[in-house]
């Protein structure tokens, strides 16, 4: 979701004021309801998302992912999980400074919202890292949409933004299983990162989640 700038929080306060004003003087008028319905849907906003680069904020993801949990227990279908790390990134805000550091993670947001379906969610989860539900994906699948966001950074135009400005990130998949909770998923998906990150920039690395064990005499 591209970052609206309007949608802060003292510029919805402003307009919800300006509404407020108008009802007392006046009442309620036709012309004021579309201002106060567009200031919910800002605070609405405001509420679900990061408010540097519009993508999910962390509790608002957590949610999608224990929906998709539940709806996964009710149909079975599988989905999976990416989590994504900026590479080199502090070092990045060292050299180059606030705003261009800023300015990647937007970047990022933008150009998975091209490359991503409506049906995924896609959210900030830390400073420097970001997560995706893919429901009715495979991880190979889901390594085909990872493959076509770096191919996107790649081609953007980081020189524009800095000299000899190279942006990369690494991934960890995971796919859900029976019996898995939020902090289950997440913490397959971030050790499915951190080895990614052992290995180098750019990498990704699948974590495959354990089956629990069956016991063919169990219902015997």
């Amino acid at each position: 979701m591209p970052r609206n700038t309007k949608q802060t929080i003292p510029f919805a306060q402003q307009q919800l004021l300006e509404a407020i004003a108008q009802i007392k003087e006046s009442g309620i008028r036709d012309d004021v309801l579309p201002k106060l319905e567009a200031v919910m849907n800002q605070l609405q906003t405001l509420a679900t998302h990061d408010h540097l680069t519009g993508a999910l904020n962390r509790n608002t993801f957590i949610e999608r992912l224990d929906n998709e949990l539940q709806r996964s227990k009710r149909t079975g279908h599988t989905f999976t999980v990416a989590l994504i790390g900026v590479d080199r990134l502090p070092e990045i805000m060292e050299q180059h400074g606030q705003d261009v550091t800023k300015r990647i993670l937007q970047v990022l947001t933008n150009e998975a919202g091209v490359v991503l379906r409506s049906l995924d969610s896609f959210g900030r989860v830390g400073a420097t890292e970001f997560a995706i539900v893919m429901p009715t994906t495979w991880l190979d699948q889901s390594l085909v949409a990872i493959k076509r966001l770096k191919a996107r950074l790649k081609e953007y135009a980081w020189a524009d933004l800095a000299q000899g400005l190279e942006v990369s990130f690494c991934t960890g998949l995971t796919p859900n299983a029976p019996g898995d909770v939020v902090e289950k998923v997440m913490s397959r998906a971030n050790d499915a990162l951190q080895k990614a990150r052992a290995q180098g920039i750019d990498m990704i690395v699948q974590v495959d989640a354990e089956l629990p064990d069956f016991d063919p005499l169990a219902d015997e």
